[in-house]
């Protein structure tokens, strides 16, 4: 279950239209597992954008978008299951895996529209490192470490923003330079985790 002190800080989770979302979804009695699960439907829609962008440029709109709201159910399911009383025993399940599944899917899938698939899966694998070692911090009875430069709403923001610059500029090189952007960013972005857990981890033994 997601608590306050294991939450990913977002400035968005305090603005007025969320609290608002969050109580219509709750009024509606719609469950956070379930909005969890809707982010992997929206992500795989992204990737069938990514996919069709190939033969038809405009689906890359449609990328862009698909992963906007895969970040807003990434952003209700904690709300309505906080704000909202609604979660359950299984949210800490439902809030982590189908994360790792929609980074996978939309990273992977840019890969394969801009020619480069490997540099799809060497994003997607370095995406998931970070996600790894701040769950491997928290199983350790550190705080979760959310730092970038490289979270998971920075790699959505580079993902949305070269998804958008592709519409306008050589698809295939704009893409290709966005998963690197992405893959280089979170290669930092694990070893910074690392030095700072390594760092929490001495300091623990002192």
């Amino acid at each position: 279950m997601e608590t306050i002190a294991n939450r990913r800080p977002l400035t968005t989770r305090e603005t007025r239209w969320a609290a608002a979302a969050a109580r219509l979804l709750t009024r509606l009695g719609v469950s956070p597992n379930a909005i969890s699960l809707a982010g992997i439907g929206f992500a795989a829609i992204g990737a069938a954008a990514f996919a069709l962008s190939a033969q038809e440029r405009w689906a890359l709109a449609g990328a862009a978008i698909a992963i906007q709201l895969r970040l807003l159910a990434n952003l209700f399911d904690g709300l309505v299951a906080v704000e909202g009383g609604k979660g359950s025993a299984t949210g800490g399940l439902y809030n982590e895996f189908p994360d790792r599944i929609e980074d996978s899917l939309l990273l992977v899938a840019a890969g394969y529209a801009c020619g480069w698939p490997g540099l799809g899966w060497v994003a997607a694998l370095l995406a998931m490192t970070t996600a790894y070692l701040r769950a491997l911090g928290g199983s350790l009875g550190f705080a979760q470490d959310f730092a970038g430069p490289m979270a998971k709403q920075h790699r959505m923001a580079a993902l949305t923003l070269g998804a958008v610059l592709a519409l306008v500029m050589p698809m295939r090189e704009t893409l290709a330079a966005t998963l690197i952007v992405v893959a280089a960013g979170s290669a930092l972005t694990a070893l910074r985790r690392l030095a700072r857990l390594a760092r929490r981890m001495r300091g623990q033994a002192r």
